[in-house]
């Protein structure tokens, strides 16, 4: 089986690598030269666990290679995937240009027996316009879907062993076919669904959405707590103890980011209007989550009492979540942007010294630990919920810092150890109390 995937981004990548390593022939594609050039020498341009290893070790093998001619490596290939990025326009739509023009490239070459699969995200009807696509230029060719549930930061383990994969074929030869593809995770007993193109691509959509408003959920119920008395750690567990709620994605914090669920939310809401059907739900997880960002700076302005100008604040954490170099949509560049507005003075440290926020974050010093980072410090900030930040030594956090106040809006310490280390502590959807040696600041 000779696959060929189009697209080295996080999905195309990870898909590559990870068919490699189920044993077939990969060869991925990409336009970027520099970049191809750069996976050939086995290096990974983006931050996710275990994905350099296997990576090389594929290369090496033999099964994985890069190239830039796209239309060279499809003549011969059994299947071919599209993993390209489809970004947002500014109205919240979908851009599907890359998606057509990947096609528009390789189609004078694609072998007719090879099966077309759409691995990017994609509004409902674009694998069925792709295909009338192709067909208008002479090409029949076998067109299917297959969406991604990939979780950065964890993306191995997802693709290795999926929760299901989703599959949207017309033709028992594109069945027959990824069936194949994906018969080694039959030994796992994973659910192998296939469905039509448009069920597919919704599915990819209604997940991502689901997913969006529990998080957003879990925040407004937060927002409650912080006045009522309750913890939302503890809501959570009760919730989550529920087996038809489950206990996934309701930590409280600043709201969701990163490339899927703005993203798939906005995308869901648009092409739903188009159709003339109301998503009222989508439209308030996005709105929600939107003030979700500017209560996380109105907490941390309570805090400070109201006053972070000329103030040293250290930030740790601001990918949009842990495991990963991706700032797409982390609300950390609305919280960063809104203190450094306001004239605090600010250094960062993040685990992934991830090269985008260097380029968002132009100005702003960067460290190499966390306890430099926190030095001679008026506030700390916990915005990602990194493993390492669960090690540290408040002790010796105390003695490093001005004043002794840590803003965690990700909840990972309890109010004990950090009132025991002598800070005052800020933390999210927690009620007023107030301690011996320290106290919770709470947005009324």
């Amino acid at each position: 089986m000779r696959i060929t995937v189009v697209g080295t981004g996080y999905v195309g990548l990870v898909s590559g690598v990870c068919f490699a390593e189920f044993g077939f022939e990969v060869v991925c594609v990409d336009n970027n030269a520099a970049k191809i050039d750069r996976l050939r020498r086995g290096h990974v341009p983006i931050y996710e666990p275990g994905l350099s290893k296997l990576l090389r070790k594929n290369a090496t093998a033999g099964r994985l290679t890069f190239t830039t001619d796209a239309r060279s490596v499809v003549i011969d290939a059994d299947i071919v995937f599209i993993a390209v990025g489809t970004p947002s326009n500014p109205d919240g739509s979908v851009d599907l240009s890359y998606v057509y023009q990947s096609v528009e490239e390789i189609f004078p070459s694609v072998n007719k027996t090879a099966v077309l699969v759409i691995k990017s995200t994609v509004p409902v009807g674009t694998t069925a316009a792709v295909k009338g696509f192709l067909r208008s230029r002479g090409v029949e060719v076998d067109v299917a879907f297959n969406p991604e549930f990939l979780k950065e930061g964890a993306a191995i383990e997802d693709f290795m062993h999926p929760d299901r994969v989703i599959l949207g074929v017309e033709s028992p030869n594109a069945k027959k076919i990824l069936s194949q593809v994906y018969r080694p995770l039959y030994v796992f007993n994973t659910p192998i669904i296939f469905t039509n193109l448009e069920t597919a691509e919704l599915s990819k959509y209604a997940s991502n959405t689901f997913l969006a408003m529990k998080v957003t959920f879990i925040n407004e119920i937060a927002n409650l707590c912080e006045v009522c008395g309750a913890d939302v750690n503890e809501v959570a567990i009760a919730m989550g103890l529920d087996r038809r709620i489950g206990d996934r994605f309701l930590q409280a914090g600043p709201g969701y980011g990163g490339s899927c669920f703005p993203k798939d939310t906005s995308a869901l809401e648009d092409f739903s209007a188009k159709l003339g059907v109301d998503m009222p739900l989508a439209r308030e997880t996005i709105r929600s989550n939107n003030a979700r960002r500017i209560r996380m700076v109105e907490k941390i302005l309570r805090a400070c009492d109201n006053e972070v100008n000329e103030k040293n604040i250290a930030v740790l954490g601001v990918t949009f979540k842990a495991n990963t170099d991706d700032m797409r949509e982390s609300p950390s560049i609305d919280i960063v942007g809104a203190l450094t507005t306001r004239g605090a003075h600010l250094r960062i440290y993040d685990p992934s010294f991830s090269e985008q926020a260097k380029q968002i974050f132009q100005g702003i010093d960067f460290s190499d630990n966390a306890y430099d980072c926190c030095n001679e410090a008026d506030a700390v900030i916990i915005l990602t919920d990194w493993s390492e930040f669960r090690a540290i030594n408040l002790r010796e956090l105390n003695r490093r810092v001005r004043n002794p106040l840590l803003i965690d809006l990700r909840n990972i310490y309890t109010l004990s150890e950090v009132s025991a280390a002598g800070f005052n502590y800020c933390s999210v959807g927690r009620a007023f109390e107030k301690l011996k040696s320290a106290k919770e600041f709470v947005v009324e």
